[in-house]
């Protein structure tokens, strides 16, 4: 009977220790000037951790913001659940603001759809290698429109990455596919258009900080941003 319990105790290890192999862990946060989202002003400078887990294509992200030059911007918390199979990916995100919600009191744990502050989006993409395609709907949450109707407000995106110089650059555009007050639209609409580079900063031998510089502009809103940044990533 021990011989039989040893056994399962070393398989048991093994099959623990060769799934341990296989978990990616990611932690970090983003300093920024300016919090643009989709060509959409958030706030001022902020802090942006992230903190995530993944194991073969399955991840689990938690990313935030809050603001350092001015404690009025809206608080984010947000979650996001994907899975990546080849360049395809799909997941669900449940972003969360302390503030301009249905919920005056910005209580994190109240998710009745006609009270929050959480917002659900699904997302579907695909990424080609030379580009990349994602499609993004809310489908729950604080997303109406003005008429009190859900709006499914959906979000459209293409990124190419390029290389110039020793410079790695990404263009993206982005469109809202309908009436979104989300947005600030009343029907289809670029919204984002940007250009953003970034650059490896060497620090020492074994550590480098990554800075980045993006121009973004909004053509809705008639708005453009100018933003600085950089990665602290262990």
């Amino acid at each position: 009977m021990k011989k039989v319990v040893l056994l399962a105790m070393m398989i048991a290890t093994g099959v623990c220790a060769k799934a341990q192999e296989g978990i990616e862990t990611a932690i970090g946060a983003d300093v920024v000037s300016q919090y643009i989202w989709r060509g959409q002003n958030l706030g001022n400078v902020a802090l942006q951790p992230t903190l995530g887990i993944s194991y073969k294509g399955l991840s689990l992200t938690a990313w935030g913001s809050v603001g350092l030059s001015n404690a009025a911007d809206t608080k984010e918390y947000d979650w996001t659940l994907s899975y990546t199979l080849g360049g395809l990916n799909i997941g669900i995100t449940d972003y969360w603001f302390n503030q301009g919600g249905l919920d005056p009191d910005g209580r994190y744990f109240k998710y009745d759809a006609h009270g929050t502050n959480h917002v659900f989006e699904g997302i579907i993409g695909y990424d080609f290698g030379f580009a990349s395609l994602q499609w993004f709907t809310n489908f729950s949450g604080n997303d109406y429109k003005e008429d009190g109707e859900r709006a499914y407000s959906s979000y459209i995106e293409a990124v190419v990455p390029f290389k110039l110089s020793t410079i790695e650059w990404t263009a993206t555009a982005g469109a809202v596919l309908n009436e979104s007050v989300q947005y600030g639209t009343s029907g289809f609409a670029f919204t984002n258009l940007a250009l953003k580079a970034t650059k490896d900063i060497k620090i020492s031998d074994t550590f480098s900080i990554p800075v980045f510089a993006q121009v973004v502009a909004n053509p809705c809103s008639q708005m453009s941003y100018l933003v600085l940044g950089f990665t602290l990533q262990p």
